[in-house]
């Protein structure tokens, strides 16, 4: 039974047990292999899909400038992390913490590598990051729930109806607290835990039902006149060469 000792007794249920980690992070730039360092880290915990209130947070100082465009989006500054501790002053308890979980992120191959770069970092007494845990990504999953549709996190919370009104700026403890909500709808809802997060069949019905009582306008169909002006311009197309709907 993998992580025994992290369960508290009141969330195991007989040998089996889920432990899943809601993990997000900011940092300096887009790219890890250009020198771009994490600068935040937030992470929830929920056991058989309910929050147990154990969170990790931190901010570390990068060791480099931050990016105005990187800042813009989560108003981490330079002079906010000066005298935040390095990530290998972190990185032990960071490790810990997820151990033999699976992590839940959106977008994971962002920050797994972010991660993979911290951890390497640190020399070979770290392993990569799949040595300590698993990783499940939500945009895939998203995406096959929704294709051609926008799955962004904000955009999901919109669709599940969770409140991110406090976000106006990215925060990984706040998107990952957002994320969790957003996966327990996504994958099932969570009724007892979220009053308000729904399943995805009653978010469906409420916007199928929503549609029906806003849209009101009639179908208009084409008069002989417009008929025959439409086989007009039709034969005026074809005369020029192939209509490109009939080939």
């Amino acid at each position: 039974m993998r992580g025994c000792k992290l369960i508290p007794e009141q969330y195991k249920q007989g040998e089996d047990f889920l432990r899943q980690i809601v993990l997000d992070t900011e940092t300096t730039g887009l790219s890890p292999q250009q020198g771009h360092r994490i600068i935040e880290i937030g992470c929830i915990e929920l056991i058989n899909r309910r929050l147990t209130g154990k969170t990790f947070h931190a901010y570390m100082n990068p060791e480099r400038a931050v990016e105005l465009e990187a800042s813009q989006v989560h108003g981490l500054t330079d002079a906010f992390l000066v005298g935040k501790p390095l990530f290998r002053s972190i990185a032990d308890e960071l490790l810990a913490f997820i151990r033999d979980a699976e992590l839940i992120i959106h977008n994971a191959p962002f920050d797994v590598g972010f991660l993979e770069a911290e951890l390497r970092r640190l020399g070979p007494s770290y392993k990569g990051l799949l040595h300590y845990c698993t990783v499940l990504d939500t945009l895939p999953l998203a995406r096959n729930k929704h294709p051609g549709q926008p799955n962004s996190l904000d955009a999901l919370c919109r669709r599940y109806r969770v409140d991110n009104s406090n976000r106006d700026l990215h925060g990984a403890l706040i998107d990952s607290a957002l994320l969790a909500k957003v996966y327990l709808a996504m994958t099932g809802g969570q009724l007892d835990l979220f009053g308000e997060v729904e399943t995805e069949e009653v978010i469906e019905v409420q916007e199928k039902v929503s549609w029906e009582h806003t849209v009101r306008t009639p179908i208009l169909f084409a008069d002989d006149l417009e008929n025959a002006a439409h086989r007009q311009w039709v034969e005026s197309q074809r005369a020029q060469g192939v209509c490109l709907w009939e080939v």
